[in-house]
């Protein structure tokens, strides 16, 4: 047969049911709190997201207005560069150019007018001439260099073999070579020289041709 069930035991029931309805209440708001501090993360983490990507769109935006600036300031200095006056161009146009048809008809090349800057873009003889001094039957092609090598020297013979090619105008002219530097290598004139060259170089506030009286020019047919 049971036990009888009394009040005392009723009374530890209800107090055992409310120490487990407190701990349950307790354990509910520590969830809630631990879900609230995870949420107020998650959003901490969004903004920080979003602080992050408003700060690289704000540095692509920077870098895109940078680049522009850049391409400004290269075509401006690109510009600039070729509006400036090297000291080649004023070799040749102060110095060399407006001294070349006196210099070969002292030389017995009867030439009476310069062009400069006679370019070709003809197949298999693309070039340029610094200076042209030309008469009816005879010209002087002219290479100018800041410094005078062996190897301008090679490439000009080599262009002057072309030359009638790349100006077929000029296919019924004798044609002759000079050289010109404002500096020229050690032995680079006498190998000119012996080459068949003209070579022109600076004097003071002139230039001039320092081939020798027994100077034979090689003609270019």
């Amino acid at each position: 047969m049971s036990e009888a069930i009394t009040i005392a035991d009723i009374y530890k029931l209800f107090e055992r049911t409310e120490a487990q309805f407190a701990e349950f209440q307790k354990e509910a708001e520590r969830r809630n709190v631990e879900a609230e501090r995870r949420s107020a993360e998650a959003e901490q983490r969004n903004a920080e997201a979003d602080r992050r990507n408003a700060e690289a769109d704000r540095r692509r935006a920077e870098a895109d207005r940078t680049m522009e600036e850049l391409k400004k300031l290269v075509r401006a200095t690109t510009e600039a560069v070729n509006n400036l006056t090297t000291p080649l161009c004023l070799f040749i146009e102060e110095m060399v150019e407006p001294a070349v048809v006196q210099l070969f008809q002292g030389r017995g090349i009867d030439v009476t007018q310069t062009m400069s800057r006679l370019k070709s873009k003809r197949p298999g003889a693309a070039m340029e001439i610094d200076i042209l001094a030309v008469n009816g039957s005879e010209l002087v092609a002219v290479e100018c260099k800041s410094r005078l090598s062996k190897d301008d020297v090679d490439d000009f013979l080599d262009r002057l073999q072309r030359f009638k090619l790349a100006f077929p105008q000029f296919r019924d002219f004798q044609v002759y070579g000079a050289v010109a530097g404002i500096e020229i290598d050690q032995g680079i004139d006498s190998y000119a020289y012996r080459r068949g060259l003209f070579v022109i170089k600076q004097s003071g506030e002139t230039v001039k041709i320092i081939n020798d009286a027994q100077f034979r020019a090689l003609g270019f047919h």
